[in-house]
């Protein structure tokens, strides 16, 4: 039976630290991996512009023996051109897994109804599981360990901000969220990320000020402030966001030694300042590189034979 990865939710603990485990010795030793997915090959259906998403996904796929096939939103036109179902149904007689970078989430689980192979979420407004599945590794990396770590996100509660409350409530991290009132991330995702954390230990605490937030902080998270799609609201965001800018005040605020991370594009100067980014500290570069690591072991998991 076939296995999709749409969101962080629908994996358990165990199943992130596996994903985790082969992560590590494919990065240790990515020789030993170079032949697992040959013959096998990627779609990668992208109807939002990508950097990490896009170059990661295709060079795991070159880097693991198989071959990766872009489709940008000009040749498919998803859903204009043709269903959803039917690209589905088309492409499963052609590729052996289908990476989906959209704006709705219901067309990667449409997508994922109808293909009859591995269906993975590269991004949808609701969701980005490969990001926060290579920032909790990252996490993991730098800490020797997940739990009880406190991790401070500052900013918007967009589709990374979801993907990271499931994660953090799995792996028993403690998740402080500063946003502007009106931005704060699903309430679905909230209430079943509590569940997981009367289990796991994980404490989600919501905070109005950046600073509160930040405090006792091991690690401060920010993202772009108006994600694709939402560009006639940059300027209307800009002012909402304001007090919410990952700056040294908010670093000299979190504990001694807290890394920072963001999942990039970096809009510098608004939602993170240079000196920060570019740091003491930062580690989201190496966040960034682990995005093609993580996505490699999902991979083998899904498309292995």
């Amino acid at each position: 039976m076939k296995k999709d990865l749409l969101t962080v939710g629908q994996l358990s603990k165990q199943e992130i630290y596996d994903i985790f485990s082969l992560t590590a010795k494919i990065k240790k030793t990515p020789h030993k991996y170079g032949n697992v997915l040959r013959g096998r090959s990627l779609a990668l259906i992208f109807q939002k512009p990508s950097n990490r998403t896009y170059v990661s996904f295709y060079v795991g796929m070159f880097q693991l023996g198989g071959t990766a096939l872009y489709l940008g939103p000009d040749q498919i036109k998803l859903g204009e051109r043709e269903t959803v179902h039917d690209v589905a149904k088309t492409l499963s007689r052609y590729v052996n897994g289908i990476v989906l970078r959209t704006f709705a989430h219901q067309t990667v689980i449409d997508m994922a109804r109808y293909a009859d192979v591995p269906v993975i979420n590269g991004l949808s407004d609701f969701s980005h599981p490969c990001q926060a599945l290579a920032d909790l590794f990252t996490i993991k990396e730098k800490f020797g360990k997940c739990k009880d770590i406190t991790l401070a996100y500052i900013g918007d509660g967009n589709n990374v901000c979801n993907s990271l409350i499931s994660a953090c409530a799995k792996l028993g991290v403690h998740l402080n969220i500063a946003t502007p009132r009106g931005y704060e991330p699903d309430a679905s995702v909230i209430k079943s990320a509590r569940a997981i954390g009367l289990q796991s230990g994980s404490v989600i605490r919501f905070f109005d000020k950046a600073l509160a937030a930040a405090r006792g902080a091991d690690v401060l998270y920010t993202d772009v402030w108006a994600s694709m799609g939402q560009e006639k609201e940059a300027q209307k965001r800009k002012r909402a966001f304001k007090a919410f800018q990952l700056n040294s005040e908010l670093r000299a605020a979190a504990n001694k030694g807290a890394y920072i991370m963001h999942c990039l594009p970096a809009h510098r100067g608004e939602e993170i300042t240079d000196e920060v980014i570019d740091g003491k500290g930062s580690i989201v570069f190496d966040e960034a590189e682990n995005r093609l690591h993580v996505q490699k072991a999902v991979l083998v998991q899904l498309m292995g034979r």
